[in-house]
């Protein structure tokens, strides 16, 4: 599994129903994309949920790097590229995954929470536990989906979640999701994953 996200942060006063037109419009597009375990098309409106930006960030979570690759150089990405300018596209490798206590419900909203590896720890049972602290995310009330992934490089871990109502209190960005396309969702590796 890989993870990846890129975020376009709009201007105070961007009218957000652009973006909510756009994903009208095109979400469908990668519903059945090859490759791909799921994306979430997400925004956070300043002001709305705590946050202090507009920002647009979709979501990846790619079951193969083929199909990751066809979407980033194969012409899908450039739409978003020419609307917005090209950004900086994270990408984590996959640590764990697990569908939710509420796996069958239409996601609502998304939590992501980036969190750094501290120096100095044994990295099998920091990344140990960062599967496990996953399955127990997955486990809580209107859980969609949990993910965690990390970027070796920043030695950043990525929590990701789906929930079907505004996710309980923890630390975190808050997004609301506009469309989810899981074309190979149920593909997706269950667990920790090495």
């Amino acid at each position: 599994m890989h993870a990846m996200q890129y975020e376009f942060t709009l201007p105070t006063d961007y009218d957000m129903g652009v973006i909510r037109s756009r994903v009208a419009r095109v979400g469908h597009l990668l519903d059945d994309w090859e490759g791909l375990g799921i994306k979430t098309y997400v925004l956070r409106e300043r002001g709305v949920h705590g946050s202090p930006v507009n920002q647009y960030g979709p979501f990846y979570l790619w079951n193969t790097a083929e199909g990751m690759n066809r979407f980033l150089w194969g012409g899908a990405f450039q739409g978003p590229v020419d609307d917005f300018g090209r950004p900086a596209v994270r990408q984590w490798t996959g640590l764990a995954f697990e569908e939710g206590a509420a796996t069958g419900s239409a996601p609502g909203f998304a939590l992501r929470r980036r969190q750094a590896v501290p120096d100095g720890v044994e990295l099998a049972a920091f990344m140990a536990e960062t599967a496990a602290e996953t399955a127990r995310l997955a486990a809580e009330d209107g859980a969609v989906l949990a993910a965690a992934a990390v970027d070796t490089h920043a030695w950043e871990v990525v929590h990701f979640s789906l929930w079907e109502h505004a996710a309980p209190e923890r630390d975190g960005d808050l997004f609301q999701v506009l469309h989810l396309s899981a074309p190979g969702r149920d593909r997706l590796t269950r667990g920790r994953q090495w």
